[in-house]
């Protein structure tokens, strides 16, 4: 699976180390909202909601570099305006994924 990473965050900051953190630490704030949200939007079987929260969510991983991961996450909006869970697993693995490298920056 392919890793999270900061090129396109460094691409944008030219150098500016300062303009990084401050990025990094606004997805890092945002980022476990969303994923809540999201997560209580489909326990309760709101998945037109949920695909709204997956929506945003997909922002963060294509700043964060993971190109495969935003094509499954655009399908999977799809599938859920549909009412279809059926990339449910990959689009947790991929949550998870963040999750774990947004805690080591």
């Amino acid at each position: 699976m392919e890793q999270p990473n900061l090129i396109y965050i460094k691409s944008m900051s030219g150098g500016n180390q300062a303009f990084e953190q401050k990025l990094i630490g606004i997805i890092k704030q945002e980022f476990p909202k969303e994923v809540e949200i999201y997560l209580t939007n489909m326990s309760l079987k709101e998945y037109r909601k949920a695909a709204d929260n997956v929506h945003k969510l997909k922002h963060k991983i294509s700043i964060l570099g993971l190109q495969k991961s935003y094509a499954i996450a655009q399908d999977y909006e799809k599938n859920l305006l549909e009412g279809s869970t059926i990339l449910e697993a990959d689009f947790s693995d991929i949550i998870r994924l963040i999750a774990d490298f947004l805690e080591t920056q």
